[in-house]
């Protein structure tokens, strides 16, 4: 698992900062290990948690794995 946390003070959000630094670090890791496992696969990036900012909170919910 790759996580990062990011934090601002302006007005805008940083969700997209987040996502890229890692997908960068899901490519990073790809890059090391593809001739080793050249089965990888990159997948599941996704906003976990949001607070704050014009839209408000944001919580992920996997509605994958709900009935």
């Amino acid at each position: 698992m790759v996580a990062v946390e990011t934090e601002t003070r302006s007005a805008t959000g940083v969700e997209m900062e987040a996502i890229t630094a890692v997908t960068a670090g899901l490519l990073t890791l790809y890059d090391m290990l593809k001739a080793q496992y050249r089965g990888l696969i990159v997948d599941d990036v996704h906003l976990v948690e949001k607070t704050g900012g014009k839209t408000g909170d944001y919580v992920f919910r996997d509605f994958r794995t709900e009935a």
